[in-house]
């Protein structure tokens, strides 16, 4: 499917198709990944990429002895489908080298370009914060040949984050959060996990700014003795995380969590919010910021974002 304008993009993680879509090129799109499901014209797309690891119908702990197993056998994560590639004749390929689990390392990326008759373009993108994010968008703007939407978009993210950001400064409290980025086995969010927490007014006590995502004993978590705690399962939304719950409110002392006594346990839309580095990020700041100082935020949650658990569930409203 060449575009009319001749030019055609092919994304090789998620987050890139979002962004993508938010600069108005979703006619100039060619092919995506098996993953990229926002927004939904996105499904209609060629795809290019999918997973060599089976993850439909698995929870957390299988899901993370598959990819062990891909891994010790020395298999790649994801096939790239040569064909398609070949057939799309893209101009330009977005891509990341951020995590190797979560979308085609470089090195596969790379091969797969070598097989082009005519190299494109390739863009990386490897966020570690919010501006790096905004930054990927620029980026991506740029190579399109769209610099002045990319601005504008930037610019309209920018004033969220900041309004946030400001707001949740008037707080006197800043409470303790853990936000877990994985379940079996704990994994505590990175990247730009920490940031959105620090900016929507909260400490994240175990979390760390910048850097990657990392495993955690139950002992580190109710140490931390967190206010909030926060279940944002990488590529998982709402419904399939909330099936999960049960791997955190069966540990030994959940019930002594300052977290579960304040009725502050959410469970997020991990996949559409925090785990994608795109625009949908800043939907995960308000949501975050609704969560923890709802006194200061009321009606900003993306309906389906978050459910808070205890005892029964429902909408963050």
């Amino acid at each position: 499917m060449i575009l009319r304008n001749a030019d055609a993009h092919c994304l090789i993680l998620p987050s890139a198709t979002e962004i993508v879509y938010t600069l108005g090129l979703g006619d100039s799109l060619y092919g995506v990944t098996h993953e990229c499901d926002y927004p939904p014209q996105a499904r209609s797309k060629a795809v290019v990429v999918r997973s060599a690891v089976e993850t439909v119908g698995k929870d957390s702990s299988a899901i993370t002895d598959a990819v062990r197993q891909q891994a010790a056998a020395g298999r790649p994560m994801y096939k790239i489908d040569l064909g398609v590639l070949k057939e799309a004749k893209p101009d330009l390929v977005l891509t990341q080298a951020l995590c190797e689990v979560c979308a085609v390392p470089t090195q596969q990326v790379d091969e797969a370009m070598d097989s082009l008759p005519q190299k494109p373009q390739v863009v990386s993108l490897d966020p570690y914060s919010i501006d790096d994010m905004l930054n990927n968008i620029l980026s991506v703007a740029e190579a399109a040949g769209v610099k002045g939407e990319g601005e504008r978009v930037v610019g309209r993210l920018r004033v969220r984050r900041d309004a946030v950001a400001s707001r949740a400064g008037m707080a006197s409290h800043r409470p303790r959060v853990v936000c877990l980025e994985w379940l079996e086995p704990l994994l505590v969010a990175g990247h730009w996990g920490p940031e959105m927490v620090s900016l929507a007014g909260g400490e994240d006590c175990l979390g760390k700014a910048g850097e990657s995502s990392y495993k955690v004993t139950w002992e580190q978590v109710a140490e931390a003795m967190p206010e909030v705690v926060v279940a944002m399962p990488c590529g998982m939304d709402v419904s399939r995380a909330l099936a999960e719950v049960h791997l955190l409110t069966e540990k030994p002392g959940w019930g002594d969590l300052p977290a579960v006594k304040n009725n502050a346990f959410f469970v997020a839309d991990g996949s559409a919010y925090f785990s994608r580095s795109g625009p949908r990020l800043i939907d995960g700041l308000e949501l975050l910021a609704e969560a923890l100082r709802p006194e200061l935020f009321k009606g900003i949650t993306p309906a389906g974002g978050a459910f808070r658990v205890y005892g029964r569930l429902f909408r963050l409203s």
